[in-house]
């Protein structure tokens, strides 16, 4: 059943619920997802989004996705965001973790070298909404790719994210398309870090 998510921008806080951007509220033994480069250098992906499961669990009747606990998603998505310097692209995979845990977690801490400025984009709160369309534009959960091209490419894998472009966040995939992120065994191991396939379609 696919799940659109919309997101503003609030002073309310957002420790421990579900939000876009901001820092992961990851568990205090969790370390962030790095992918190692060829010459060894560590390289942070971007932190997108953390789901509380329960918030979902009126819109996912089937049970596609645990309705309690903590999701995480991680990508590389700096260089759309507009660091062109950034090593990663579409090529290198997404990260997924998943903890039952929602108690005592706080936001990670990463700052730019020699600064004490955070890394991470303003957290945004999200409100989900259930849809019977099964594919669609925006940024949506459980859904099917709306490309047929991508859509064929991951058959009986679970579209576990949809990211659009978006020009409030200067988020662009090329001149325009989209970022998927999938679940090939279709399910989450909790506590373990899951390199996850992905795919992204652009005009």
């Amino acid at each position: 059943m696919p799940i659109i998510i919309h997101t503003h921008k609030t002073e309310r806080p957002l420790i421990g619920k579900s939000h876009w951007w901001g820092a992961p509220d990851l568990p205090a033994d969790t370390p962030f997802p790095y992918v190692t480069l060829d010459d060894g250098t560590p390289e942070p992906l971007t932190f997108v989004c953390q789901i509380r499961c329960e918030d979902l669990a009126a819109h996912d009747p089937d049970g596609l996705l645990p309705h309690e606990g903590m999701l995480y998603v991680f990508a590389p998505l700096d260089h759309y965001l507009g660091d062109m310097d950034s090593p990663l692209d579409y090529h290198t995979k997404p990260c997924v973790f998943y903890t039952h845990r929602t108690d005592n977690l706080q936001p990670y801490e990463m700052c730019w070298e020699g600064t004490d400025e955070s890394v991470f984009e303003p957290a945004e709160e999200i409100e989900f909404e259930y849809t019977d369309e099964p594919s669609g534009d925006g940024h949506r959960l459980l859904t099917q790719p709306y490309e047929d091209e991508v859509a064929l490419q991951h058959a009986g894998q679970l579209c576990l994210l949809q990211i659009d472009e978006d020009d409030r966040w200067s988020l662009h995939f090329y001149d325009c398309g989209s970022y998927f992120v999938f679940l090939p065994d279709g399910e989450l191991k909790p506590e373990e870090w899951q390199q996850t396939d992905s795919a992204m379609f652009y005009y």
